[in-house]
């Protein structure tokens, strides 16, 4: 039965009963509707209030400062109207609208927040994506050093603005952005080009100085070098502009990149920690090209994010020495800049634990948050391992002169003093050293993994010293005779080889890591002339010619990991685990160095070949990644850009195709990272300590 509504009449009308409009009738709601209301009311009520309660954190949400970021991007003038034409000539810009543009860009710059800076930006369209693209082609057309003799200081009322400083500058992704090169290399597509030559140099060389007001000298190359050598080292600059531009793109701040999956690489040496390998890897090679922009990036990254105090985690002493403890050095060696040195001091000190045993050798491995050390497991019943204990004494020297503090130089004379000591099988170095024992372990020789770089450090520290440190070259020395005699071998057509030796038998077998040995027995040859000089650079040109049959003798004209020499086989890799490349530089080491020392063409043809099959078979449009078998017409790649490709491998193919001016040898010494060091009393950028407690 349908309900009978109620019409009241107002005044002046009649009242009626019965069927009216229900529209206008009234009544009450029932139990169900009257829930129904109080339950959207509540509803309501708790939706305004708590977007009250939390606005202050959904202001402060990530997609919130992303849309402000985005403004920023499109420029401060974006919040700020037109002012009308009131000042100035027409097509004059107001000075009013100037200087609140400089206020706003300023107040934006002190409220971005870290993470924003910690990426840079590299992107960029419109007029400001070419004008970075114009700036880079300079940046690799050029061909000013910035490493000099002298280094002035600026002006004392030169002061810098801190603030600006720290900001990162805008780089493109270079991926598509190509050179006129050599024919016969793969040259990617090239962008728009705009501006004139002199616009470009005046952007680019510009004075820089550090944070202390320190301004190296530019320099030019020598006039009548080889055009075309110009010409590759320019491609090797624009394969770094490369490689450095998709690691910021992709995994900035992160140790490497992996650059098929376009994110960090995670699971390297330094685990998941967030320590940038790369950026500090590769911070000299950008200052070396030229590339300021990019290694001022770095320099902020360093300054803002760079620290050791949340990694709970065993990092290797060896690893942490050579590519952050060096690298700082040698950008503090480029540029004067003391934040480098006190880096370089802050990750020394982290280390220092590790040569807490019984014969001051010290562990393999350290947890910088506790400073609990250890051996690996695998190594020989707890022992040290000889290329990683041995490889600390340029690092560790240069940081006591340069400090005044002796508990550097100390800690590594320790180890020194140890195995100049101890007895020597054959006169051979075993790879494995008991720390709490300090008896040899397993009987195991080489010149390539376990050993290699302890022997390059003999012969470099002595270098370092300024041929005053007589005891590390009397140890090089003795150490190559008996490597000669018991390792150094000759195949039927000819190859020098050194092979492995274990409980006496050799192995026949060389690794890649060992291809640096061509350079160090060149290097022990033009140092000292004695007894030794002509078997040293025999033997040296020897192996570099080995190692480049190495190389040419695979399908991509890139060098296996190992490779072998028994049963008919010569410099070829025969088991699987032999077969991968990972980008690795020892073999360019070695041009570089006897092209500097002899000047013959062959080096130079070698290393400019092996450019070529890295772009044909390395380079990916995100970054260069090694191959899973370099005898494969399609390797598989590996998906890791390592750091050392930045720090050594492009390192050496740029100084390669570089006049001996640029970093000559005997001012400079490189660690076995290939980062520079400046030798004593022959460098003046050594800058030792005013009051040195060394001894």
């Amino acid at each position: 039965m349908l309900p009978t509504y109620q019409r009241v009449g107002g005044s002046g009308g009649p009242s009626t009963s019965g069927s009216v409009n229900p529209l206008l009738g009234r009544r009450s709601f029932r139990s169900r509707e009257k829930c129904l209301i109080l339950l959207v009311l509540s509803t309501f009520g708790f939706v305004c209030f708590g977007g009250f309660f939390f606005l202050p954190d959904n202001f402060n949400a990530d997609r919130v400062l992303k849309a402000y970021k985005q403004f920023q991007r499109a420029g401060p003038e974006i919040f700020i109207p037109p002012p009308p034409p009131a000042h100035g000539r027409t097509g004059e810009e107001d000075f009013h609208k100037l200087d609140d543009r400089e206020k706003l860009q300023e107040k934006i710059r002190r409220e971005l927040p870290d993470e924003f800076l910690e990426k840079p930006d590299t992107g960029g369209g419109g007029n400001d994506g070419k004008k970075d693209a114009v700036d880079m082609e300079a940046a690799i057309d050029d061909d000013r050093n910035p490493i000099a003799a002298v280094i002035v200081p600026a002006p004392e009322d030169q002061e810098l603005n801190q603030e600006q400083q720290l900001l990162p500058n805008k780089v493109p992704n270079l991926a598509g952005l190509g050179i006129e090169g050599p024919a016969g290399v793969v040259q990617p597509p090239q962008n728009d080009q705009e501006g004139t030559k002199q616009d470009r140099e005046s952007t680019m060389h510009r004075p820089r100085l550090s944070a202390q007001g320190i301004a190296p000298i530019m320099f030019n190359s020598s006039a009548g070098e080889d055009p075309t050598a110009r010409e590759k080292r320019n491609k090797v600059k624009e394969m770094m502009i490369h490689a450095w531009s998709n690691y910021k793109l992709y995994a900035w701040g992160k140790n490497e990149l992996r650059p098929l999956s376009k994110r960090g690489h995670s699971n390297s040496i330094f685990g998941s920690f967030d320590l940038g390998a790369t950026i500090v890897d590769g911070l000299d090679t950008l200052y070396l090209m030229g590339l300021h922009k990019e290694f001022d990036e770095g320099r902020d990254w360093v300054a803002r994010k760079f620290t050791l105090e949340n990694v709970d985690a065993d990092l290797s002493v060896f690893e942490t020495n050579i590519r952050f403890v060096g690298g700082f050095l040698t950008c503090y060696a480029f540029t004067g800049d003391r934040l480098f040195l006190e880096k370089a001091k802050y990750v020394a000190d982290k280390l220092l634990p590790a040569f807490q045993t019984p014969t001051g050798i010290p562990y393999a491995l350290v947890n910088v948050r506790n400073g609990v050390s250890k051996n690996y497991g695998w190594a020989s019943g707890g022992s040290s391992i000889l290329s990683e204990f041995g490889t600390l004494h340029l690092e560790f020297s240069y940081l006591s002169d340069i400090t005044g503090d002796a508990v550097y130089r100390d800690r590594v004379q320790t180890i020194r003093a140890v195995l100049k000591d101890i007895e020597k099988p054959k006169g051979l170095y075993p790879n494995y050293l008991n720390p709490k024992t300090g008896k040899w372990g397993q009987q195991h020789m080489s010149l390539g993994a376990l050993g290699d770089s302890f022997y390059e450090y003999l012969l470099k520290a002595w270098i370092q010293s300024g041929h005053e440190d007589d005891e590390a070259r009397e140890m090089y020395d003795e150490a190559m005779q008996a490597i000669i005699q018991h390792m150094v071998r000759r195949t039927p057509s000819g190859l020098v080889y050194v092979s492995d030796m274990k409980f006496d038998r050799l192995e026949h077998k060389m690794d890649h890591l060992a291809c640096f040995a061509g350079g160090l027995f060149g290097l022990g040859s033009t140092t000292l002339t004695n007894q030794y000089s002509q078997r040293y650079m025999e033997i040296g040109e020897g192996l570099t010619n080995t190692c480049h049959e190495s190389y040419i003798r695979t399908y991509t004209r890139l060098g296996p990991e190992s490779f072998r020499f028994n049963d008919g086989v010569e410099a070829k890799a025969l088991k699987a685990q032999e077969k991968y490349y990972i980008l690795r530089p020892e073999t360019f080491e070695s041009y570089f160095i006897m092209w500097r020392l002899t000047h013959d063409q062959k080096y130079r043809e070698w290393g400019w070949d092996a450019v070529q099959a890295l772009e044909k078979h390395c380079r990916t449009p995100t970054g260069y990644s090694g191959l899973k078998n370099v005898y494969h017409t399609d390797p598989v790649k590996d998906d890791v850009q390592q750091s050392f490709f930045l720090a050594e491998t492009l390192k050496y193919l740029y100084l390669l195709f570089s006049d001996d001016s640029l970093l000559p040898l005997d001012e400079w010494v490189f660690n076995t990272e290939a980062h520079p060091l400046p030798v004593k009393d022959r460098n003046s950028l050594y800058r030792p300590a005013a009051v040195s407690s060394s001894p």
